[in-house]
């Protein structure tokens, strides 16, 4: 590290001891000030020449920010600014973020880092986190220590294999975990210097990107079987090896290794699937809100999750377990939740299913004396048939929920919820606007992406982003502050209860069961704080003498500290 914080004995200034000077500091992403540095620090640091004579403010260097964000014309192009930033001067960014989370949380993340991922290889700049391919095999640990880190990291991986709605993206799945990472230090305050984007390379069958000559990634079909298998393997005890008590977390996985992955290495190491895990605890959150809202208990509704992969397996899986927590009996909450593939209901007596699959069957009796248009059951006899009260899409399918769904899902209940969650926004399988035109205005609705408010009859309906990051950040820095030795689904539950009670009644009474993104610190505290007490609790953690005061001291403000220069 080429900086330690420390405090002034005398004063009780806190400062850095820097050891980069002159245009090294400058190229330095955390260390560098840009016109910020002080004319004390220019001189003791060799940087009299190197910067115009105005002595800036962070303050004017965020003016400066925002009128060069305004020039750009498209999403895409804030996208590469904001990267650009982040690469430069990483104080700046993080600091921009904050002040203007409404704006850039979609530019840096979901919708717009699809598109990124898309041109990755033709928009690439500069070098950002660590890149292993099947030629490191043997060597991942020696990789890893290309990236020397003082305090327990959090690293986010992919093996880009389904990046968001688009699928197969190769090297271009980095961006993933970028953009996941600047999330965790804007969210929950974890020191960017913590942060690792990891890309397991290993080829890609996008036959576009093969074909590409500026294709940056390994130029090979996508590692399969047990090459595949024994790569990962490698990694996560290299991971566990060089980064003991990191926070790992699996990201855009395909559904054929994400479960395997994750129950593998679950034990072996603290680490969680964010499409399993995340997303499902962002969906009880939002289901436990609106059912209170509406004075209904969560273990009296009939759910239909229209999607098999990864998210709607996890979502399956949490609500089960909050229902349960709510005091339903297991075999009547499961009775009460349906799930759909491509091909329609997935049930027992359907063949070809793969193991996960198996997993969300529903008893093939559950069919007896239903009334179908379709073999398998359509999403429309779905509804129909079960008398469904919620509608959950994550099947990347856009338009799938259609005014037939719709209607049929608002004829069972007074205020039906649905939450089409697909991303990016192209995918959504109803938008709020048809979601509540089609209910006339009585149903509860959130969007994996960002929607503005709809107006109906009158009346303005503010529509809630189910978006992650009110979850993992927390969960990360409630694990990384107590050491937790597991991520257990107990801790994802309780970070779901803490969500669904920071949503104010007035957001909720306007249609809203999320929190504004604006809250996003003050929840990933309150989650952080409430994980962390559920890994105590349940013995996968020591617990410190002031938690709070912990958790509160590991949350990074972005501010520029004096530099002192390093004691030699």
């Amino acid at each position: 590290m080429n900086f330690r914080s420390l405090v002034d004995h005398v004063t009780g200034e806190p400062y850095l001891a820097v050891s980069t000077r002159g245009d090294d500091l400058l190229h330095d992403p955390f260390l560098n000030k840009g016109a910020a540095f002080t004319r004390e620090e220019r001189d003791l640091f060799g940087l009299r020449g190197l910067l115009p004579d105005h002595v800036a403010t962070i303050e004017e260097q965020l003016m400066r920010v925002a009128s060069q964000i305004d020039q750009k014309s498209t999403d895409l192009e804030r996208n590469i600014y904001l990267n650009g930033l982040m690469d430069r001067n990483e104080t700046l960014f993080y600091r921009f973020v904050l002040e203007h989370l409404e704006e850039t949380v979609p530019i840096i993340y979901t919708p717009t880092v699809a598109k990124a991922c898309r041109h990755w290889s033709r928009i690439y700049r500069t070098a950002h986190g660590i890149y292993i391919t099947p030629r490191d095999r043997g060597r991942i640990a020696e990789v890893l220590l290309a990236r020397p880190v003082e305090e327990t990291p959090v690293i986010v991986v992919t093996d880009n294999e389904r990046i968001l709605g688009i699928g197969d993206q190769g090297a271009g799945g980095m961006g993933i975990p970028i953009g996941k990472l600047a999330l965790y230090t804007a969210a929950a305050g974890i020191h960017p210097t913590r942060c690792i984007p990891i890309s397991l390379d290993v080829g890609t069958n996008n036959a576009e990107l093969l074909a590409d000559p500026l294709y940056l990634g390994f130029r090979e079909p996508r590692l399969r079987g047990e090459a595949y298998d024994s790569l990962i393997a490698e990694f996560v005890m290299a991971v566990k090896e060089v980064f003991p008590d990191a926070l790992l977390q699996w990201e855009d996985f395909s559904n054929r290794t994400s479960f395997t992955n994750l129950r593998t290495y679950r034990d072996v190491l603290p680490s969680f699937n964010d499409d399993i895990q995340g997303t499902a605890a962002m969906v009880v959150a939002g289901l436990l809100a609106a059912t209170d809202h509406i004075g209904e208990r969560l273990g009296s509704q009939t759910i239909v999750i229209a999607g098999a992969g990864s998210a709607g397996h996890g979502i399956r899986e949490q609500i089960l377990s909050a229902m349960v927590d709510e005091g339903t009996d297991l075999a009547e909450a499961a009775r009460r939740i349906f799930v759909l593939d491509s091909r329609g209901l997935v049930t027992e007596g359907r063949g070809n299913l793969s193991p996960i699959k198996r997993e969300l069957a529903a008893p093939a009796e559950v069919l007896d004396g239903w009334t179908v248009e379709q073999d398998p059951p359509s999403l429309l006899d779905v509804v129909r048939n079960t008398k469904a009260t919620v509608l959950i899409g994550v099947s990347g399918q856009s338009g799938l929920f259609t005014e037939d769904v719709i209607r049929e899902l608002a004829t069972h209940t007074d205020r039906p919820i649905v939450l089409p969650l697909s991303n990016p926004t192209s995918h959504t399988e109803v938008t709020p606007e048809n979601a509540l035109r089609w209910s006339d205005g009585r149903a509860i609705v959130a969007t994996g992406s960002p929607f503005p408010p709809v107006v109906y009859d009158g009346r303005t309906h503010r529509i809630g982003q189910a978006n992650n990051v009110f979850i993992f950040p927390g969960m990360g820095l409630g694990v990384l502050t107590v050491r937790a030795r597991k991520v257990s689904d107990r801790m994802f539950l309780a970070a779901a209860k803490v969500l669904a009670a920071s949503v104010s009644a007035d957001l909720i009474e306007q249609g809203q069961i999320y929190p504004d993104i604006s809250s996003v610190r003050e929840v990933s505290r309150a989650v952080a704080v409430a994980v962390a007490r559920e890994a105590i609790a349940e013995g996968l953690a020591d617990e410190p003498d002031d938690l709070e005061g912990a958790i509160d001291a590991a949350m990074w403000m972005p501010a520029y500290l004096p530099y002192r220069p390093a004691a030699v």
